[in-house]
Protein backbone atom coordinates (compact mmCIF):
# COMPACT_ATOMS: atom_id res chain seq x y z
CA UNK A 1 0.00 0.00 0.00
CA UNK A 2 1.60 3.50 -1.08
CA UNK A 3 1.82 6.01 1.22
CA UNK A 4 2.60 9.44 1.11
CA UNK A 5 3.76 11.47 3.91
CA UNK A 6 4.55 15.71 3.47
CA UNK A 7 6.04 18.04 5.90
CA UNK A 8 7.89 21.03 6.06
CA UNK A 9 4.99 23.82 5.50
CA UNK A 10 4.75 27.19 7.47
CA UNK A 11 4.35 30.76 7.31
CA UNK A 12 6.73 32.52 5.99
CA UNK A 13 6.97 36.27 4.62
CA UNK A 14 7.17 37.09 0.76
CA UNK A 15 11.08 36.35 -0.65
CA UNK A 16 11.56 33.65 1.71
CA UNK A 17 12.37 30.01 0.98
CA UNK A 18 10.70 26.26 2.62
CA UNK A 19 11.64 23.09 1.26
CA UNK A 20 8.84 20.38 1.54
CA UNK A 21 9.42 16.65 1.90
CA UNK A 22 7.38 13.67 1.33
CA UNK A 23 8.52 10.00 2.81
CA UNK A 24 7.59 7.76 -0.10
CA UNK A 25 6.69 4.00 1.11
CA UNK A 26 4.84 1.14 0.20
CA UNK A 27 6.03 0.19 -3.17
CA UNK A 28 9.63 0.08 -5.58
CA UNK A 29 9.21 3.93 -7.17
CA UNK A 30 11.93 2.79 -9.75
CA UNK A 31 9.88 3.18 -13.04
CA UNK A 32 7.44 5.87 -11.72
CA UNK A 33 6.85 9.56 -11.68
CA UNK A 34 6.34 11.55 -8.11
CA UNK A 35 4.53 15.15 -8.65
CA UNK A 36 3.83 18.22 -6.60
CA UNK A 37 0.11 19.83 -6.31
CA UNK A 38 -1.23 22.65 -4.81
CA UNK A 39 -4.72 24.01 -3.99
CA UNK A 40 -5.33 27.66 -3.09
CA UNK A 41 -8.18 28.60 -1.25
CA UNK A 42 -11.10 28.06 -3.61
CA UNK A 43 -9.47 27.08 -6.29
CA UNK A 44 -8.67 23.76 -7.95
CA UNK A 45 -5.73 22.00 -7.64
CA UNK A 46 -3.13 22.50 -9.62
CA UNK A 47 0.16 21.46 -10.98
CA UNK A 48 3.99 22.30 -9.53
CA UNK A 49 6.15 19.97 -11.01
CA UNK A 50 6.93 16.63 -11.56
CA UNK A 51 10.25 14.29 -11.80
CA UNK A 52 10.74 10.70 -12.87
CA UNK A 53 12.53 8.59 -9.92
CA UNK A 54 15.02 7.36 -11.64
CA UNK A 55 16.86 9.82 -14.47
CA UNK A 56 15.43 12.81 -12.46
CA UNK A 57 13.85 14.05 -15.69
CA UNK A 58 11.69 17.12 -14.47
CA UNK A 59 9.20 19.43 -15.67
CA UNK A 60 7.93 22.56 -13.75
CA UNK A 61 4.40 24.88 -13.87
CA UNK A 62 5.20 28.13 -15.73
CA UNK A 63 4.48 29.66 -12.78
CA UNK A 64 7.45 28.27 -10.37
CA UNK A 65 9.85 27.89 -12.88
CA UNK A 66 12.92 29.41 -11.88
CA UNK A 67 12.09 29.75 -8.13
CA UNK A 68 10.85 26.12 -7.52
CA UNK A 69 13.21 23.14 -7.43
CA UNK A 70 12.14 19.19 -6.95
CA UNK A 71 14.50 16.23 -6.62
CA UNK A 72 14.49 13.12 -4.66
CA UNK A 73 16.61 11.43 -2.20
CA UNK A 74 16.73 7.90 -4.06
CA UNK A 75 17.99 6.05 -0.60
CA UNK A 76 15.48 7.43 1.91
CA UNK A 77 12.71 7.81 -0.30
CA UNK A 78 12.01 10.55 0.02
CA UNK A 79 10.65 13.78 -2.44
CA UNK A 80 11.47 17.07 -1.59
CA UNK A 81 10.24 20.88 -3.21
CA UNK A 82 12.86 23.48 -2.80
CA UNK A 83 10.77 26.69 -2.72
CA UNK A 84 13.08 30.17 -3.19
CA UNK A 85 11.67 33.31 -4.02
CA UNK A 86 8.13 32.55 -2.51
CA UNK A 87 5.07 34.95 -3.20
CA UNK A 88 1.70 35.21 -1.28
CA UNK A 89 0.37 33.40 -4.83
CA UNK A 90 2.36 30.25 -3.79
CA UNK A 91 -0.19 30.05 -0.26
CA UNK A 92 -1.78 26.73 -0.57
CA UNK A 93 -1.95 23.71 0.66
CA UNK A 94 1.29 20.73 -1.24
CA UNK A 95 0.30 17.73 -2.05
CA UNK A 96 2.60 14.87 -3.29
CA UNK A 97 1.39 12.62 -5.29
CA UNK A 98 2.38 9.55 -7.65
CA UNK A 99 0.61 7.10 -10.20
CA UNK A 100 0.37 3.68 -11.23
CA UNK A 101 0.93 4.85 -14.88
CA UNK A 102 4.70 5.00 -16.55
CA UNK A 103 3.99 8.58 -17.56
CA UNK A 104 1.29 10.43 -16.11
CA UNK A 105 0.77 14.00 -16.86
CA UNK A 106 0.15 16.94 -15.01
CA UNK A 107 -3.51 17.05 -14.32
CA UNK A 108 -4.47 15.57 -10.52
CA UNK A 109 -6.82 12.89 -12.59
CA UNK A 110 -3.31 10.90 -13.77
CA UNK A 111 -2.25 10.64 -10.13
CA UNK A 112 -4.30 8.20 -7.72
CA UNK A 113 -1.70 8.43 -4.36
CA UNK A 114 -2.01 11.37 -2.46
CA UNK A 115 -0.38 12.79 1.05
CA UNK A 116 -2.51 14.40 3.50
CA UNK A 117 -1.34 17.79 2.49
CA UNK A 118 0.75 20.58 3.99
CA UNK A 119 -0.01 24.14 4.51
CA UNK A 120 1.90 26.83 2.76
CA UNK A 121 1.28 30.58 3.62
CA UNK A 122 3.10 33.94 2.26
CA UNK A 123 2.35 36.66 3.78
CA UNK A 124 3.43 39.96 1.52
Amino acid sequence: QVQLVESGGGLVQAGDSLRLSCIASGRTFDSYYMAWFRQAPGKEREFVARIRWIGSTTVYADSVKGRFTISRDYPKNTLYLQMDSLKPDDTGVYYCATSDSLRPGTVPEDYGYWGQGTQVAVSS
